[in-house]
């Protein structure tokens, strides 16, 4: 792992997320209460929630009642886990996430593939004991609809078909309906219920997006909330929808969302597009670097537990900084890759060609 003295001196006490650099640090070990927001990042504490199962004690929406910190499905894969873990940040980085945290303003990252953007989410969350990570995956026909929340008005007439054609549906009963398990929240729109701590969102590959997408996010990021037309056409209050991450319900007052905590937003930029002024005045910006020397080294022992010594495999590295010098986009993945094949398959250095060929390819070009 990075030495201290590498990366200019012992931890600035204002870090709150400290990238595990301190000894005997792990996942969920921070030491430093979470910063109060500014003034102008405030958006209150009123109407607190957390997700639960619907008759499993007191709602949510009740004052009163215990709020838990938010829990990993045991059935989710356990791959934040392991990159969270292995996860080899520099200073630069750690400047910016606790800047981001401290402000509460967007992160946008950038760099190229392979560097380390979208670990950095799950490295935070993990150390600062957030909850799984809220991932927004973005292509070009993302809306900022999607993000927020999903309503399958098809299932909901399906539904009604069913019990009228059985003779259960009166038109009375429609209006005790259970409109909210027709309603599930994105993860834009998960992340900004009213929790007491914020979750992790990562908006990935923003610059794949239609060129509205990052403007329209401006009012939701500046206000801390959204609404659900949806809800607010009909009069009871709460209505209790689906969450992004599970079958979990959480309650929605009068159609109305908005966050406690500003969400931790990190998105990700492979740099293919320009955002405007405005969407970038709201944000901060970290380039991460392709890493190499001790940085290098350190992620290659994390993922290659089985590794015992860098000489094992010192050919294998010297070609693959070799092959970057040379102008050949590479990124860290593919040295694990080779690595791995090195050492699983029991190849040695006379098969550096048919390592080459099979992992080290270049990732720009034909």
């Amino acid at each position: 792992m990075t030495s201290l003295e590498e990366l200019g001196g012992p931890v600035p006490q204002w870090w709150v997320y400290r990238g595990r650099w301190k000894d005997g640090d792990g996942p969920g070990c921070a030491t430093q209460q979470f910063p109060e927001p500014p003034p102008w990042r405030r958006f209150g504490l009123d109407g607190i929630v957390e997700p639960r199962e619907e008759g499993e004690g007191p709602g949510p929406d009740d004052p009163k009642a215990p709020v838990p910190a938010p829990k990993a499905d045991p059935e989710a894969p356990s791959w934040e886990d392991r990159i969270a873990v292995s996860y080899q940040g520099d200073r630069n980085a750690h400047d910016l996430v606790n800047a981001a945290i401290h402000l509460r303003r967007p992160l946008l990252v950038t760099g190229p593939p392979g560097v380390g953007k979208t670990t950095l989410a799950a490295s935070v969350a993990k150390e600062l004991n957030l909850g799984p990570v809220l991932r927004w995956g973005i292509t070009s026909r993302s809306t900022l609809r999607e993000g927020l929340y999903d309503y399958d008005v098809l299932g909901r007439l399906h539904d009604m078909n069913l019990k009228q054609r059985s003779g259960h549906w009166k038109r009375q009963e429609s209006e005790r309906e259970d409109i909210g398990r027709y309603i599930r929240l994105g993860p834009l729109g998960d992340a900004l219920l009213p929790r007491r701590l914020p979750r992790v969102l990562l908006i990935d590959e923003i610059d794949k997006s239609d060129v509205d997408l990052p403007n329209d996010l401006l009012h939701v990021f500046e206000t801390g909330g959204y609404e659900i037309p949806e809800l607010r056409r009909i009069d009871r209050s709460p209505v209790h929808v689906l969450g992004s991450d599970g079958n979990d319900r959480v309650p929605v007052h009068q159609g109305r969302v908005r966050c406690a905590q500003f969400p931790v937003v990190i998105l990700t930029s492979n740099g293919e597009r320009e955002f405007p002024p405005a969407f970038r005045r709201r944000c901060l910006f970290l380039e991460l670097e392709r890493p190499s020397g001790e940085r290098l080294h350190a992620i290659l022992r994390k993922h290659v537990p089985e590794l015992t010594d860098l000489a094992q495999v010192q050919d294998v590295i010297t070609r693959y900084e070799t092959l970057g010098s040379q102008g050949r986009q590479l990124s860290p993945d593919q040295l694990i890759n080779a690595v791995r094949l090195r050492l699983n398959a029991q190849l040695g250095p006379q098969d550096l060609a048919t390592i080459e060929r099979a992992v080290l390819h270049p990732l720009s070009g034909a």
